[in-house]
């Protein structure tokens, strides 16, 4: 984990922004980095996900303190936590963003085109600017396109984590699935440093934190 200084160079229409950084604070799909603006009196840190690629640093995703202004200068530290780990052999890819953008699985999408797999977005927002390769299909084809994938990268937030799951199925059937991760979202004050308990998430008899122990899981983990 390094710490460094950025930029915030441009607000995209979906409240996402190109950040300019050095290359090593730039995280893979699925990991975050923990933003404060110079000179801010704000306690609270940021945590700023990957979209996808942009010169001298990277495109984040949504979710970006509205405050922040082109121009605004930000301590950073990351890359922090798992990011999603797409098999080399995957050629059915599923991207599912169950309640919210598809901004945080699209950096999956040129790995996935690298390797000549057909890729399906699902998602009930709109995604602009998707290569013409993508299919699009709403959040009711889920079950459909999440078994007939070899690879499924989902994105959801804490609290509906449990309804996701419902709606894949009986547990003997998200087991079939040759591999899935899912993105878990939820408040991360902490960043993987003091333990805070804000972004615990209870596995069975035992806890997790997604900072550090996400925020992507093996579907397996979550089961």
């Amino acid at each position: 984990m390094k710490t460094g200084k950025g930029q915030l160079h441009e607000i995209y229409l979906d409240s996402g922004a190109w950040i300019i950084c050095p290359p090593e604070l730039i995280p893979a799909p699925g990991q975050y980095l923990l933003a404060h603006a110079g000179g801010s009196d704000s306690p609270l840190v940021v945590p700023v996900f990957f979209s996808d690629s942009a010169p001298n640093g990277f495109r984040s995703a949504p979710l970006l303190k509205s405050a922040w202004l082109p121009g605004t200068r930000l301590n950073l530290r990351g890359p922090i936590g798992h990011g999603f780990s797409i098999s080399a052999s995957a050629r059915k890819v599923a991207l599912i963003a169950f309640d919210d953008s598809p901004a945080r699985l699209r950096g999956l999408i040129s790995s996935a085109l690298k390797q000549e797999a057909e890729i399906v977005l699902v998602c009930n927002s709109v995604a602009d600017e998707l290569p013409e390769a993508i299919e699009v299909q709403p959040l009711q084809a889920m079950v459909d396109i999440f078994h007939w994938a070899d690879y499924a990268a989902m994105d959801v937030r804490r609290e509906n984590l449990h309804q996701l799951m419902e709606m894949l199925g009986k547990q003997e059937h998200v087991r079939a699935r040759s591999e899935a991760q899912v993105l878990v979202r939820a408040p991360m004050p902490c960043g993987a440093l003091a333990e805070c308990g804000v972004c615990a998430l209870t596995l069975r008899h035992k806890w997790k934190m997604i900072c550090k122990d996400g925020p992507v899981f093996d579907i397996e983990e979550l089961l």
